[in-house]
């Protein structure tokens, strides 16, 4: 018996709590005998990622686990300072643990952080970190592939006897000869990491602890699945909401504007922040989802190519004496010539239409140089066209009125 009282292949009691602090996107409380982690989820946008400089270069990273060991988990009230080796190296391994089931960004296009604050500590620290970070993705909503957990597995050698010791507690870990982390899924592991007090350790050895590993893994997942089986549906109201569009490269320079004008317009009247890729890909993120739909099908609009023969709401911005320049799609103006202003003859432009005037328009060419050519003319002729009989009446005058002329 170990000096707890288990046998070598039992795990502590385990207990797990997800959504206990509610302004969060997401979190989670894994406690496994006297050890605790206390993990919580935050959905950034694109803009949140990390900005890594190496010798390679720079690279962004979207995915971070960061892992905390403050002093009153063990006890101890020396001043907190900057993370420690230690507590870098255990965050590197957590993070690793999961990566592999953190969605692409094409399916959830959101910048991800989890915390980790270890409440207590006697053994396994870090493995817990791994099963609390996975419960607070999903307790966020995040769809990861499927739930992580980790546990430690021990070695106490003494001659030819060797002993493999499941969920080593802090007196083991310290008295013992090996820390073998081993975090995965059901379907396999995702991490491991070995630290070794002997000169080394036979295959078989290996080969056991890593099934000892896999039993016990099972059973932390059964706990956690009996939490929570699967990521939340929906996200926390207090997520961003991360929208993507993809757009010509081409059309950038528009949706952006001179000295960006029109992005910082539609920022501005949206609320949405947005940033562009130069591929084309567009990040549209928002705290009201009737915002981030209002900034896509804003930028939609500037993007559309205009159809031949479909009808547009406009806005006269210019008259000439040949007709009538009018705005019917953001940033896209087209002429109206004095001939397609009405169905009778016109002999002033302003007699019809003024500056700021809204008017249905059709689009009825486009030449070689992509200008437009709009004719009012053509709507109000399939007006009348599909006009109740009652207006018959109306007809007959302006057939009567172009004789007379």
């Amino acid at each position: 018996r170990r000096p707890d009282g288990r046998a070598p292949d039992e795990l502590r009691p385990i207990t797990c709590e997800v959504g206990l602090l509610p302004r969060t996107h997401g979190s989670a409380l894994f406690t496994r005998g006297e050890t605790q982690a206390l993990a919580v989820t935050t959905l950034g946008t694109k803009m949140d990622e990390q900005k890594i400089e190496a010798l390679e270069g720079e690279s962004w990273k979207s995915y971070m686990l960061h892992y905390n060991f403050p002093p009153f988990c063990v006890g101890e009230v020396r001043p907190l300072r900057g993370p420690s080796r230690r507590e870098i190296g255990h965050g590197a391994l957590a993070e690793r643990a999961i990566q592999p089931v953190i969605p692409s960004e094409e399916v959830f296009p959101y910048t991800i952080r989890i915390v980790s604050d270890i409440l207590e500590s006697n053994g396994s620290s870090s493995m817990a970190t791994v099963c609390a970070g996975s419960l607070s993705l999903m307790d966020a909503g995040v769809p990861i592939k499927t739930a992580v957990a980790g546990v430690s597995v021990g070695l106490v050698k003494e001659g030819e006897r060797e002993v493999l010791l499941t969920d080593i507690a802090g007196a083991e870990d310290h008295c013992g000869d090996m820390d073998f982390k081993v975090a995965g899924t059901k379907d396999g592991i995702t991490a491991i990491q070995m630290d070794l007090k002997v000169h080394g350790i036979s295959l078989d050895l290996v080969v056991r602890a890593l099934e000892q590993a896999r039993a016990a893994r099972a059973e932390i997942l059964d706990a956690m699945a009996r939490t929570l089986p699967r990521p939340r549906e929906e996200l926390s109201i207090y997520a961003p909401r991360v929208l993507t569009l993809r757009i010509s490269p081409s059309k950038i320079g528009e949706v952006i504007g001179p000295g960006g004008k029109v992005i910082r317009e539609i920022t501005e009247k949206t609320g949405a922040t947005i940033d562009i890729e130069n591929d084309g890909t567009v990040f549209i993120a928002a705290s009201d989802p009737s915002a981030g739909e209002a900034a896509k099908e804003w930028i939609e609009r500037i993007v559309a190519e205009p159809e031949i023969g479909k009808v547009y709401e406009g806005t006269v911005t210019k008259v000439v004496p040949f007709g009538a320049f009018v705005e019917f799609m953001p940033g896209k103006e087209g002429l109206v010539h004095i001939s397609e202003l009405d169905i009778g003859r016109v002999r002033q432009v302003g007699d019809v239409v003024k500056e700021g005037d809204k008017v249905s328009v059709k689009v009825t060419g486009i030449d070689e140089q992509g200008k437009v050519r709009l004719s009012r003319k053509a709507v109000l002729e399939e007006q009348l066209k599909n006009a109740p009989p009652v207006h018959e009446r109306v007809k007959r005058f302006i057939r009567d009125d172009r004789r007379r002329r």
